[in-house]
């Protein structure tokens, strides 16, 4: 059987966790039986790292898998009060462009947040704020946890390129979740 929390090894206190945005991966709506299967797998991957020592989830704010694991987070405190979670986003107003859903969404997960601020603190300018707040959040935690497959490249695949990068010089841990595993994960709980 597939143990999703048997993965964790190292300890690791902060934790940047990214990964495909709700499109990438063909998730248009929060009731998407899809959903379920990812935010159980990242429940359970989470605990995994919590039992070993994590503090602090660290996302950017991205929908799609950021935005889930946020609200894995938020409900594995009920469990785990002394997990926290922090949303370091890449400039002001970084949600304005987004549907209303989506921005209620993002707004309810900000307020419930035990921590938020902004790597930069002017309205999006150029790309370059994207690529800071991503290096910033790397530097800053000990590991990274991702939705990415290097078969499907998606937006996270610049997460992944910059922290290789950065574990060339740093001890960094990099643990990617591809699609084969979460099928293995999905195959598994449906045959309990």
């Amino acid at each position: 059987m597939y143990n999703v929390i048997e993965k964790v090894r190292k300890f690791i206190k902060n934790l940047y966790v990214s990964g495909y945005r709700s499109y990438e991966v063909g998730v248009f709506s929060n009731d998407d039986p899809k959903l379920f299967y990812i935010k159980e797998f990242f429940k359970r991957r989470l605990i995994g790292y919590i039992e070993s020592g994590l503090e602090w989830v660290i996302i950017s704010g991205n929908l799609g898998t950021e935005q889930w694991v946020a609200e894995v987070v938020l409900d594995l405190k009920e469990t785990y009060p002394e997990i926290r979670l922090g949303i370091l986003l890449p400039y002001l107003e970084f949600a304005g462009n987004w549907n209303e859903g989506n921005q209620a969404l993002f707004n309810e997960i900000i307020q419930k947040a035990d921590y938020t601020n902004y790597t930069s603190n002017k309205p999006y300018e150029n790309p370059g704020q994207l690529k800071n707040n991503q290096a910033f959040i790397i530097q800053n935690t000990e590991g990274c946890l991702l939705f990415y497959d290097v078969e499907n490249e998606g937006k996270v695949s610049y997460v992944h390129d910059m922290a290789l990068l950065y574990q060339e010089n740093h001890p960094y841990e990099i643990e990617r979740v591809g699609f084969d595993e979460l099928q293995w994960f999905v195959n598994d709980l449906e045959e309990l």
